[in-house]
């Protein structure tokens, strides 16, 4: 099950890198992505249907599959451990009380060369 998480992180990180990548890659409404790469408004880069849908439907699929493992890890997560009880400090904190001691607090000695006078 851990190594299924650790691909399910991988997966999510690489989407969320794909996304952002093609976010940046995209230019306003009037701008043409030919005209970044040097040619003119003639000619463009992803053909005659233009940039808008390639890069459009690639960041819809790469946010879809970001989105959809991240919710995989929070199900994962989200579900309870075969190992419910312990924790990180399950087996330090292991002691038990001892059974001479008082329940009187201990009172701090008395040094003779402190005065009761506050400086």
């Amino acid at each position: 099950m851990e190594a299924f998480k650790v691909l399910i992180q991988v997966l999510n990180v690489l989407s969320a890198l794909a996304v952002i990548v093609l976010v940046l890659l995209q230019h306003g409404k009037g701008a043409d992505m030919g005209a970044a790469f040097g040619s003119g408004s003639s000619g463009s880069l992803f053909g005659a249907s233009g940039s808008a849908n390639f890069l459009s439907t690639s960041t819809a699929i790469c946010a879809t599959i970001f989105f959809c493992s991240l919710f995989t890890l929070v199900y994962i997560d989200s579900q309870p451990a075969a190992n419910a009880g312990a924790g990180v400090m399950s087996e330090v904190v292991k002691t038990k009380p001892a059974e001479n001691q008082k329940d009187t607090p201990v009172q701090p000695a008395k040094n003779e060369n402190q005065s009761s006078i506050p400086n």
